[in-house]
């Protein structure tokens, strides 16, 4: 259990940080030193949360006899959700990496992370409906969303100006939901005296962030759309 409390002190820590700085990259000049610095501690931050989540998840499937069926299936869904913020941050960054590629994207550590988290939504999802728990059924459709999308995205050819800059975003706000999910459902039951598996809880960062994404793209597809001869190209 030493190494098991050494991970949650991780755990916690590393998400507070992630939840103190997520925000400061949105709205700093982007491509910037501080957007930069930022949001490296950021994605560092949430390496390290994804991480810990995992390990505390496997611990208590595998290693804990004491665990019951809720801390199971509490703890499938801490593995879940650390393969959402991990692959999410993956994707973010990995974009940037491979802006400047005119084919579809064959490399295969890429490929494997995004259909992890197509296929980890599919199965905890099913997991979900075999135990009658409307929170690990339905919460995981945001990894068949999102593991859907990435794949699309690295295996078609690039078809518009700055892919790139708007696939980045999305990776990075598909990684703060990760974050702000988790301090909601922490955070909210003591506040509001309501339970942590309550799934509008879970939920609510999704219903604020997605439309933050789509509202990004439409106003940069615009501005980027109306500059004619613009100097970076898909």
């Amino acid at each position: 259990m030493e190494i098991f409390n050494i991970f949650k002190i991780l755990h916690i820590a590393a998400g507070f940080l992630a939840l103190i700085v997520f925000w400061i990259p949105i709205v700093t000049k982007k491509g910037g030193k501080v957007h930069n610095l930022v949001g490296w501690i950021y994605v560092y931050a949430m390496g390290i949360v994804a991480v810990s989540s995992f390990y505390m998840g496997a611990f208590r499937i595998f290693f804990d006899e004491q665990a019951d069926l809720e801390r199971v299936s509490f703890s499938w869904f801490l593995i879940f959700i650390s393969i959402l913020s991990g692959a999410s941050a993956w994707y973010g960054i990995r974009v940037l990496r491979f802006k400047k590629r005119k084919e579809p994207h064959r490399q295969v550590l890429d490929l494997f992370v995004s259909l992890l988290l197509l296929c980890s939504g599919i199965g905890i999802g099913i997991y979900g409906v075999s135990i009658d728990s409307p929170l690990i059924t339905y919460f995981p459709l945001l990894g068949l969303f999102l593991g859907g999308t990435q794949l699309n995205y690295w295996l078609r050819k690039p078809n518009r100006k700055m892919h790139w800059y708007f696939e980045h975003f999305g990776g990075m706000i598909a990684c703060c939901i990760s974050t702000v999910t988790a301090f909601t459902v922490f955070g909210a039951p003591r506040l509001l005296n309501i339970s942590s598996s309550n799934l509008l809880l879970w939920l609510l960062p999704t219903f604020v962030l997605v439309p933050v994404i789509i509202g990004f793209s439409v106003y940069y597809q615009r501005k980027f759309n109306g500059k004619k001869g613009s100097s970076i190209q898909a």
